[in-house]
């Protein structure tokens, strides 16, 4: 159920108010190269309240591309995987790299708390050594000639997945009254 913030509140103010309302996982983007597909994410890691939305690289985004929901969300820029991996300390980061993956998103039996999702360029995807250093390599099932799935969509279904398993556990629903 989506929330409806007082017109007249401020981005702070509404980001607040959704602070009790956050999931515990967060998502990150390494050295994307596409501008929209960012903006994308922010866009739909808002839908679900993720934690937070780690943009690792130099690259751009297009905030246009958010719908404005980056005025709502965490959104932190590390400079590369190092930091990255300094960033999320204590956290488990799950990768998201079809050609890597050890295990079918849907056959996943519980995902950790604190779980950070990390999806890699269109391109390239990500790197052998963040790969390496990641606890766990999810693949996401496709079907036909093309190798890769857009990554706002990739992301948009392994949040999906996160959020249909919570909910189907009964342990996450929340239902919210204006």
């Amino acid at each position: 159920m989506a929330l409806f913030p007082p017109l007249d509140a401020t981005p702070d103010e509404v980001r607040e108010a959704l602070h009790p309302f956050r999931n515990d996982f967060a998502v990150a983007v390494y050295s994307c190269q596409n501008a929209f597909a960012v903006g994308a994410i922010v866009r739909v890691a808002h839908s679900f309240l993720a934690r937070e939305i780690i943009v690792i690289g130099s690259d751009t985004y297009y905030e246009k591309a958010s719908m404005g929901m980056e005025k709502y969300e965490t959104v932190v820029r590390v400079g590369g995987d190092h930091a990255f991996f300094e960033h999320v300390k204590g956290r488990p980061v799950w990768a998201l790299e079809k050609e890597h993956a050890r295990e079918n998103i849907h056959h996943v039996k519980t995902f950790p708390k604190g779980v950070v999702f990390l999806f890699g360029s269109e391109r390239r995807g990500l790197p052998p050594e963040v790969i390496d250093r990641a606890n766990h390599v999810l693949g996401i099932p496709m079907y036909g000639v093309n190798n890769s799935l857009p990554v706002a969509v990739a992301a948009g279904i392994t949040m999906n997945e996160w959020a249909r398993r919570r909910y189907i556990a009964g342990t996450e629903v929340r239902v919210v009254s204006s």
